[in-house]
């Protein structure tokens, strides 16, 4: 399956589950502030990757849990450089290299984008 495979499926994936046009959704789109997704709507989001592409997604795989309220990755409202090794580690499918330079933890949502989304399918698919 070919990068553009996988982009055009998780539109469709994003476009049921966010309600969205399909024009909203682009390689570049913050799945937050862009398509306007949810703490609730991740769920669903891993739930219908996991259908389209038969993988399955362990919790806190794509989207890390339990990281921001951990006081050795987080301080004064910046990820700590043991945070930002913690997020490599836990999420090699995310470019980290323009938060590290302003690793606010408010900014942290902006990672998660719809070319994140397609990395990390890639990835799962891969190791299949």
């Amino acid at each position: 399956m070919t990068r553009d495979d996988i982009f055009s499926k998780i539109r469709t994936v994003l476009v049921d589950a966010l309600a969205v046009d399909d024009d909203d959704v682009t390689m570049e789109s913050v799945l937050t502030t862009d398509l306007g997704a949810e703490s609730i709507d991740f769920l669903d989001i891993v739930f219908k990757l996991e259908q389209e592409f038969g993988i399955k997604i362990d919790q806190g795989e794509l989207f890390p849990d339990n990281v921001a309220q951990d006081p050795r990755y987080v301080q004064n409202g910046l990820v700590t450089a043991e945070g930002l090794a913690t997020l490599r580690a836990r999420m090699p499918h995310v470019n980290l290299d323009e938060f590290e330079k302003d690793p606010q933890i408010t900014k942290i949502g902006t990672l998660f984008t719809v070319d994140t989304l397609v990395s990390f399918v890639e990835a799962k698919l891969r190791a299949k």
